[in-house]
């Protein structure tokens, strides 16, 4: 049975979110990958974006705003036979998450991590979000968002992320591709989905996001770093597609030997619970 016919919960969003999309996208990803479900596990946060897991066929972890990375490179390390996929929003992951994004970029975990980008605070009825352009009014920003909007991507490629790539909700096709191959990457995999919030985003409309945003072309050597962090930082159009690609580069699991020679699940194991308990320090820290 495939994710369309085995989940049958109808979704809490505005009528033309894209988070629609981005769930029928992870649903064709997931499906075109052939990935059982009882071996796959979707984590999220707070917020919109982190309803995700209640509308798929998987295991789920719904935990505090902003705490779904570590749950979910906990989960991995426990059990590094499952598919595991982290998924929020751009407030969940890049503002009360920031923290943990940035040190999930340093542990390099064999997870995907999917952050639908609104630029705005959905669930909590519209203030501005890291993303937000600078400008962009609010009710709580009613003279207007003063700071430089974080750019995601960039971030991730100047701290060595090893998968760095942005779809677009309206781009179906190639942003199904782009998830699949984070979620076959061995290590840390951040795809940014642009999104639109039809509720409480004027600005970042659909056909804004067409407009500004262009896929990038096969000239691209997603390998070369420097080239990367060029297309990260243009503003006129957002670059679409996968723009950074290290491989070869050990998994946090491997590094700090929690499975590099026993992949079974913990419970399977014999475990040192010394070792055990230093690296769930490590993981929450």
């Amino acid at each position: 049975m495939n994710q369309r016919e085995a989940t049958r919960r109808e979704p809490a969003w505005c009528p033309g979110c894209g988070n629609f999309s981005i769930l029928e996208i992870v649903r064709r990803a997931v499906d075109e990958l052939e990935i059982d479900s009882r071996g796959l596990v979707v984590v999220s946060g707070i917020g919109q974006a982190a309803k995700m897991p209640q509308y798929l066929e998987a295991h789920m972890f719904n935990g505090l705003h902003g705490r779904a990375l570590p749950a979910a490179t906990a989960i991995k390390s426990a059990n590094p036979g499952l598919v595991v996929i982290a998924e929020g929003g751009d407030g969940d992951m890049y503002g009360e998450g920031g923290n943990h994004f940035i040190h999930a970029i340093r542990r390099n975990p064999d997870i995907a991590h999917l952050v639908h980008d609104n630029m705005v605070y959905g669930l909590t009825k519209g203030q501005a979000s890291p993303t937000s352009a600078r400008g962009f009014t609010t009710p709580v920003q009613v003279d207007g968002v003063v700071m430089e909007p974080l750019n995601p991507v960039a971030l991730a490629i100047s701290l060595g992320a090893t998968f760095v790539a942005r779809g677009f909700a309206g781009d179906v096709a190639e942003t199904v591709e782009i998830i699949k191959k984070a979620i076959l990457h061995p290590g840390y995999a951040l795809v940014d989905i642009l999104q639109p919030c039809v509720t409480f985003n004027g600005l970042n409309t659909f056909r804004w996001f067409k407009e500004h945003s262009r896929w990038i072309d096969g000239g691209h050597d997603p390998r070369d770093r420097r080239a990367a962090f060029g297309l990260a930082i243009e503003e006129e159009k957002l670059a679409l597609g996968l723009i950074y690609h290290e491989e070869g580069r050990a998994t946090f699991h491997a590094a700090t030997g929690a499975y590099a020679t026993d992949s079974r699940p913990l419970f399977r194991r014999s475990v040192d619970m010394g070792r055990l308990a230093a690296l769930a320090l490590s993981i929450g820290s």
